[in-house]
Parts: C-alpha cells; structure tokens; sequence
C-alpha cells in the first residue's frame, strides 16, 4: 500500500495539474507505489512567510488521526470526522480555497497514502486491482479528496457550528451530489437538505439524489434567495478567526471545533425552505419507490 511520504518540508506548496501528473503513475493509482517525494519537492512552489495556517505538520497530524481512528471502519466513514477538523485547520478564505494547486499538493505532497486509503476500490472480478481515479489528485472541487471536504464543511456550517457538516458528509450521496449545485452556495437552502435528513424525511441514497435534482431543477424558476433571505457574511469574524491561527490549538480530535464566529442562517428562511422542499420531494421521482412510499 501507498506509504506516508518520506520527506515532508514544514510549509503547505503548490503544484499545478500538469506538474503533479508525472508524479500519479498507474502504480500509485494501484496503491502499489510511493511519490518520489524528495523529486516533487523540488518542482513545487513554495509559499511564502509564516503564515501560521501553511504548517504541513497540522494539516498531516490530523489526517493520521483520522486513518488510525477509521482503521477498523470503512474508509468512507472518515469524511464525517475529517471535513469540519480540515476546515479549521487551514483556515482558509473561499479565494484561497479556489486554488486548485494547493489541494493538489495536499493530496500528492502531503497525503497520498490518505487518497488511497479513502477511495481505492475492491479488486475487479476478474481479479485486476481496482485503481483510485485520478480526479481525486487533480478532480475539481465536488471529486477531489481534500477539497470537497474543505467545501462541504464551507457550505454546510451554520456560523461556527460544524454540526450540520457532519450530517451532510454522513451520506455519500449528498456529499457527491450536492456539491455540484450552485444553489448550494445559498446557507438557508444547505441547511434545509440537511434538516431533510435529519427529520428521517430523506433516509437513502436514491432518495437523496431526488431530493436533490428536485431542489436544483426548481432552482430554475423560484430564487430561493428571494423567498428565503441569508444573513450576510461577517468579513470581520473571518478574519478575526484566520487571525487565531497564530495562537489556536491543534483542532480537536473528540469534539467538534469551532468555525468562524458569522451569524447563523435566520431559522424562518431555513423552515420555510424545508416546507417547500418536502413538497418537492413528494412529487419526484425515486428509483425503486412504489405508489405507496417504500422502496
């Protein structure tokens, strides 16, 4: 099995698409070999002064705490655990979280064992070894490792409070599809699926992916920002908490941390979304579902 890097210098780098795809050969997809770690880091751009945030000893404790601690589960069950303790510890803007060079390199340069020991699959049945897509290296936002966690737990936090995001990260199928949708990016309507799922009203994978196409497709001719209003965003608390980095502990391991300190999406908005939602719901179409409501 791919192994924890060698050589691990003290600061988070960069590194683009095409640099990073001589390094993801067929036998690292295979989990079967290493990355050259001392040769990649001398193609990687390093960043600059002493921002607190960029130390990869923080960002690398974390992520072996949480392979020791899902050992014995499936791998899927880290994501969960790992997206709001990611989130806070980086500590990142949205416009640094969009540089896609920098997960790239969380995932080549700091964690590859962690890429294949999250997402490489069962060995096909004709017995060939399964192989980890690329796109979780090198995969926009919603695939890649370490990026989608860090935007789900973005898009799913109420203000400081991370609880929503281990809800939403708790099912593959809301993970993967959710992110893909730009209405996502509205907190009122985030937190409405989420409160779905918590109530029991959406329970498996096929129904999250209705529930989620029905939200989308509406998305279309109703503005959900219009019949339910966000709060906005407190620039100030989010720089105030970027600035703690500097003196903030490592995130903790058995309680949930603390995100920014924003204020939380106004309740009325998030319920009257769920009300509209479940109406929604009602109507689409589950794979499996029968005229009366089971699958």
């Amino acid at each position: 099995m791919t192994s924890r890097p060698q050589h691990l210098p003290e600061r988070l780098a960069l590194i683009s698409d095409v640099q990073a795809a001589e390094y993801i050969s067929a036998g690292l997809l295979e989990g079967r070999a290493d990355v050259p770690s001392l040769a990649l880091d001398k193609v990687v751009e390093k960043l600059p002064g002493d921002d607190a945030r960029l130390q990869l000893h923080r960002v690398r404790d974390l992520i072996d705490n949480a392979m020791t601690k899902f050992r014995d589960e499936r791998p899927t069950a880290a994501d969960a655990w790992l997206a709001p303790r990611l989130h806070e510890t980086l500590r990142l803007t949205r416009r640094e979280a969009a540089e896609k060079r920098l997960w790239t390199y969380l995932a080549l340069g700091v964690a590859p064992d962690y890429v294949i020991w999250r997402h490489l699959p069962e060995p096909k049945a004709d017995g060939s070894p399964g192989r980890v897509a690329r796109d979780k290296f090198l995969g926009p936002h919603y695939k890649q490792t370490f990026a989608r966690l860090w935007w789900a737990a973005e898009l799913f936090r109420d203000g400081s409070d991370y609880r929503p995001v281990v809800v939403a990260c708790g099912n593959q199928d809301m993970l993967n599809s959710a992110l893909r949708l730009d209405v996502i990016d509205h907190r009122p309507t985030a937190l409405a699926l989420v409160r779905l799922m918590e109530r029991g009203t959406v329970r498996t994978g096929r129904e999250v992916n209705a529930l989620t196409s029905a939200v989308n497709a509406a998305a279309a001719t109703l503005m959900y920002d219009a019949i339910a209003p966000d709060t906005e965003r407190d620039g100030e608390a989010l720089r105030d908490w970027i600035a703690g980095a500097e003196s903030s502990l490592p995130s903790p391991r058995n309680n949930l941390p603390e995100g920014p300190e924003d204020e939380r999406a106004p309740m009325e908005a998030v319920e009257s979304l769920v009300g509209h939602f479940e109406e929604l719901f009602a109507d689409a179409p589950v794979r499996g579902r029968t005229p009366d409501g089971s699958e």
